[in-house]
């Protein structure tokens, strides 16, 4: 018996992966996270599995359900929103199967900010304005950030921010980044990523606020802040694809061959 901690993606079930799809589809009983994942990621459900929305479910409910399924034998899906090793809360599940000598293994998925990048039609490291994306969240009620994670220190970094858990808090990200970033910094803002009703708001850090709040936005969004979200065109082309940069992909006679950017 195995737990399978599959990553769903954001929302649209075209973006499972074939593995994904494939387990889901085997396993017996299939435990998802109903207020973001919706339902038709799991309909790919075997006839007569035991499925459950755990939204209003504790971690020593699904655990239970889990150990009923382990005496049963039976594999379980355990379907998380984006990719679990992000704000996927499967570390707690992990302890507990260890602990009880269960089997795990863990699918990857589609992370909302790169389904996010990807229907902006937009690359998030872009040459001389931005080389690092840090994932972060805002401390509200849910768990407290680690000392020494603050968005002042991430914004002394220039790098594009994805801040996850925190359109409730655009006040404080405004106040904490502007310093850095400045008031015009671009930033974006998209609510239900890969949902049918998915929405995306464009403005800056000294209007976002106010655009947000004229949608009457208070959950389940990604919030993008950074430069190279901005139409940027005076930019320097990757170095991948340089004719006066030889690697031993695209060697050039009497060149010193380096090895190529992986890209």
């Amino acid at each position: 018996m195995t737990v399978y901690f599959i990553g769903a993606g954001p929302g649209d079930p075209e973006l499972l992966t074939k593995k994904a799809e494939r387990v889901i589809g085997e396993c017996p009983v299939c435990l998802y996270a109903g207020s973001l994942v919706p339902p038709e990621v799991v309909a790919c459900a075997p006839e007569g599995a035991r499925v459950l929305d755990t939204a209003p479910m504790t971690l020593d409910d699904t655990h239970a359900e889990i150990l009923a399924a382990h005496e049963r034998g039976e594999d379980v899906a355990r379907v998380h929103s984006g990719d679990p090793s992000l704000y996927g809360a499967i570390a707690e599940q992990i302890r507990r199967l260890k602990a009880d000598g269960i089997a795990y293994e863990v699918i990857p998925g589609v992370p909302a900010y790169a389904a996010m990048a990807a229907a902006l039609g937009q690359e998030l490291t872009i040459p001389e304005v931005a080389q690092s994306i840090i994932l972060t969240r805002v401390s509200m009620k849910s768990t407290s950030m680690p000392e020494g994670e603050t968005l002042e220190n991430f914004a002394r970094t220039g790098a594009t921010l994805a801040i996850h858990l925190g359109i409730r808090n655009l006040r404080e990200i405004e106040r904490q980044l502007v310093p850095y970033y400045g008031e015009d910094c671009p930033v974006v803002v998209g609510y239900r990523v890969g949902w049918p009703d998915e929405m995306f708001i464009k403005g800056t850090l000294s209007d976002i606020r106010k655009k947000v709040r004229e949608e009457k936005i208070t959950r389940t969004a990604l919030i993008l802040v950074g430069p190279a979200l901005g139409n940027v065109r005076d930019f320097k082309d990757s170095a991948l694809y340089d004719p006066t940069m030889p690697h031993v992909l695209r060697p050039v006679e009497g060149a010193v061959l380096e090895e190529p950017i992986d890209q």
